[in-house]
């Protein structure tokens, strides 16, 4: 299923923090967004998964416009992992996991037959099936980041929308969770800081700068020296990865004028 965004505008506090934001994704790769701090990256994710109403533009699920879906089914086919994303009770993890089953379900249906594997097959995918019985709450932060990535998961999106789903994860858990969306065959949409995890996990990479988009493409053709430079301050030489051929960034600062 593909994603598109159009013409894409939202205004809070009188302040534009996005501005005719156009970006497709299509169906079954992975684009990342990437960009400075408060470039509107996160805003354009929370129109997507409908957190926020934009004042301009549409986003589209297979050429239906998501504003005119009613809610239930929008969450059966977008499921979202948000930076602010958190469990407050403490539930447990195979608790909380089951709760992305929530857009099937009717009422206080229980957990079938096929549920209960999706979330065991989730957790284990995650490598947090050992977890299950615990509390969220005794977790570590990057435990429960998995966890909430496998609540994501068995909610079974035809688009997964993530931001920041590596934070807390040390190298390995970084690595496994972006090699794992890879191999998922869903349409994701994710922000990533980290250009070198962004040019390895994604197909195309769009580049925010103020609320505009200013570059897309894959990562070969964003990821250039200029670029980075100009939008992100920082000098860096662009080498090829000596294994997969991916772009990588070693970083310098700039000199002070």
């Amino acid at each position: 299923m593909d994603l598109r965004i159009e013409g894409l505008g939202v205004d809070i506090g009188g302040r534009s923090l996005l501005r005719e934001l156009s970006l497709d994704v299509p169906s079954g790769e992975v684009v990342g967004l990437v960009g400075p701090n408060g470039s509107g990256k996160s805003t354009a994710l929370r129109c997507v998964y409908r957190a926020l109403r934009p004042v301009a533009g549409t986003v589209r699920i297979g050429g239906d416009d998501i504003s005119g879906l009613p809610v239930r089914d929008s969450a059966r086919r977008v499921a979202a992992l948000t930076q602010d994303g958190s469990v407050d009770l403490d539930f447990t993890v195979e608790e909380v996991v089951a709760l992305g089953r929530a857009p099937h379900l009717r009422g206080n249906q229980a957990l079938g037959a096929r549920e209960r594997a999706l979330c065991a097959a989730a957790m284990e995918r995650l490598g947090i099936g050992h977890l299950a019985r615990r509390g969220v709450l005794t977790l570590s932060g990057g435990e429960r980041q998995r966890v909430l990535l496998a609540r994501a998961l068995v909610q079974e999106p035809e688009i997964l929308v993530l931001d920041e789903p590596t934070n807390h994860l040390d190298v390995r858990h970084q690595v496994e969770v972006l090699s794992r969306l890879r191999g998922a065959g869903l349409t994701v949409l994710v922000v990533l800081h980290d250009l070198n995890l962004a040019a390895a996990a994604c197909d195309r990479l769009g580049v925010l700068s103020r609320g505009r988009l200013v570059a897309s493409g894959t990562p070969a053709e964003v990821l250039t020296e200029e670029l980075v430079a100009e939008v992100f301050g920082v000098a860096a030489t662009v080498v090829p990865h000596p294994l997969t051929g991916d772009p990588q960034l070693l970083y310098s600062l700039l000199p002070t004028p």
